[in-house]
């Protein structure tokens, strides 16, 4: 099996595109489909063992890749990671700023280290990565960066560290898509919702239990596919969005918009598109399986 993409096979062909996060989830996902399109994909992450993993599938199915591992909030890191990529590959054509990482907690319980961390792994090392790759090779090669953000837009109640944090990243999207637009570099960004990701694992306690009824509080009554993210964030990368700049996508079955006063129908006619064909349901949304009778 391959990864059965919208887009046409060679979009990416000749070009190098830098997926942060690409050792799991959303981000291996991006990064098999940009390989699958043509692209080599450089793969950075703190984890080794992830990155090699994942480039190891992609290469078995045909794809060209190479990683990097590196903590993105460290700035000489950064600085130097993207120099050594550029030495490699050359020119970098599109960044996928997709790294990210938070907990559960409400604000009252959450101390300043804690706080602090997930900013610098949320906004700050984004920020560093788009910096270097912007002032190192698209300034003068242009390119596109596509921000990884989440659903903010009422706060994040239980997470108002992510939440700071991605309402943040929206206002550097904006802000880098204005300064840099001059280069030929569009930022834009995309704002998931419910994903079944392999991050869906990583929760435990009172939010994992909440997990399996998120999808009822989404208009579309389930919860969004890895692949539909990944498509969206190759459509931003793509000649197709060369006039689209500063813009969040939204990829959350509406969950975002309207009102909890207004009832939600039992869903019928809703399909997902799943291109992945390494995608794997989270544990958490596996069917409880029934007890057996001694």
């Amino acid at each position: 099996m391959s990864y059965d993409s919208i887009f046409r096979a060679d979009l990416f062909r000749g070009q190098t595109h830098v997926v942060t996060g690409g050792g799991s989830g959303i981000g291996r996902c991006t990064a098999h489909e940009l390989a699958a399109l043509g692209a080599h994909v450089v793969l950075i992450g703190r984890k080794p063992e992830k990155l090699e993993q994942v480039s190891g599938e992609i290469r078995e199915d045909g794809g060209s890749v190479s990683w990097h591992a590196c903590d993105i909030r460290e700035e000489e890191r950064v600085q130097a990671t993207v120099a050594q990529i550029i030495a490699e590959r050359g020119p970098i054509h599109g960044l996928v700023n997709n790294a990210g990482g938070q907990y559960p907690g409400p604000l009252a319980s959450i101390n300043q280290k804690g706080f602090e961390t997930v900013m610098r792994t949320n906004l700050v090392g984004g920020f560093l990565m788009a910096r270097e790759v912007f002032n190192q090779s698209m300034s003068q090669h242009g390119g596109a960066i596509v921000n990884m953000l989440a659903d903010m837009w009422g706060g994040m109640p239980g997470m108002g560290h992510s939440g700071a944090a991605r309402s943040g990243m929206e206002n550097f999207t904006k802000t880098a898509a204005f300064e840099w637009g001059y280069a030929g570099v569009r930022v834009n960004a995309v704002a998931p919702g419910w994903i079944a990701s392999s991050g869906m694992d990583t929760y435990q306690g009172a939010f994992k239990a909440v997990i399996p009824t998120l999808r009822e509080h989404v208009p579309l009554k389930r919860i969004g596919t890895e692949s539909e993210v990944s498509a969206a964030i190759v459509f931003l990368l793509s000649p197709g969005a060369a006039f689209i700049s500063g813009s969040t996508l939204r990829i959350d079955g509406a969950a975002s918009q309207g009102s909890r006063a207004w009832p939600l129908h039992k869903a019928h006619n809703n399909h997902a598109y799943n291109g992945f064909h390494r995608a794997t349901l989270p544990d958490v949304l596996q069917p409880a399986q029934p007890k057996s009778e001694e």
